[in-house]
């Protein structure tokens, strides 16, 4: 299926596991059969929230597999190939390109960082290898450095550059990169308790942690907000804000692998040097799942 200016909610699927820490491809399948009848318009694999960066090449090109073939064009299948070296970056996406994927993933490279031109040959070098629709993605707290905002206006411009899913939760950056918004460039929230403020400025709808737990009415919400009716939109979002911020009360994907193992999805364990919640954040989260009708 094309991926085309997606409108929606775009999952960041996580990675089940079994208890001995390998890939648990029949949860898997059940998640993204839960993830299409909740309604979602888009399933992102191997971002932050499915754990890449502790899974090796073999388990990746694996997760991307069995993704592509579960879904089976029934919506799109977005992968993260992105590196913080470009070279790798370019091998994983031409490889995930060849195995069905939709549209690709890319982060801002991470530790070494970039200078402005560097970042830009970084994407757009990898956006000139591949044919299928590359996704920018911006997260400072994660990789230490954001992407420029004259970066992005240049990139906007590329032909095969289609969209930046912005997670900084910095609503003056997103201002700013806002007019580079129209038929050919999209804005999507990286960060679930801004969604609605960040389509409020044109943005097509989130690829969203928080769906994981709650894909229809992540739907949902985008759906009402896109499709006029804005109060309604606001209200879920205000509704389930608690249940959003508290998938990040410790470091993502720690709390939404432990809602889904609460509500019985049975997505086990994280990989090192991720690991259990603490209790005191167990009991918050389990609350807060009491409140939204979860538990």
């Amino acid at each position: 299926m094309k991926f085309e200016h997606i409108q929606g909610s775009i999952v960041a699927m996580i990675t089940p596991f079994h208890d001995d820490g390998t890939v648990n491809f029949e949860v898997l399948t059940q998640l993204i059969e839960r993830q299409i009848a909740g309604g979602t318009d888009a399933i992102l694999t191997l971002g932050t929230t499915g754990e890449y960066s502790t899974m090796t090449h073999e388990e990746d090109a694996s997760v991307v597999a069995h993704t592509i073939k579960v879904v089976n064009g029934r919506v799109p299948v977005v992968v993260g190939s992105g590196s913080n070296c470009t070279a790798t970056q370019i091998e994983k996406s031409i490889q995930y390109q060849n195995m069905g994927a939709d549209a690709l993933l890319l982060i801002s490279p991470y530790y070494n960082k970039a200078n402005p031109e560097g970042m830009y040959r970084h994407f757009a070098e990898t956006a000139d290898k591949v044919h299928i629709p590359c996704i920018l993605y911006n997260v400072p707290g994660r990789t230490g450095c954001s992407i420029p905002v004259s970066v992005v206006e240049k990139l906007a411009k590329h032909p095969n550059i289609v969209a930046i899913k912005e997670a900084s939760g910095d609503m003056s950056y997103a201002m700013k990169i806002a007019h580079c918004i129209g038929p050919d460039f999209a804005l999507y929230s990286g960060n679930d308790d801004i969604t609605v403020p960040l389509m409020s400025i044109g943005g097509s709808g989130v690829i969203s942690v928080y769906a994981n737990v709650m894909p229809d009415m992540c739907h949902q919400i985008v759906a009402d907000y896109l499709g006029g009716n804005q109060a309604q939109a606001v209200a879920n979002h205000i509704k389930y804000l608690k249940l959003m911020n508290d998938l990040f009360i410790e470091v993502n994907p720690i709390p939404v692998k432990a809602a889904m193992n609460m509500i019985g999805l049975n997505v086990g364990p994280m990989r090192l040097p991720l690991c259990e919640m603490s209790e005191e954040h167990k009991a918050v989260l389990h609350a807060t799942l009491q409140e939204a009708g979860l538990l």
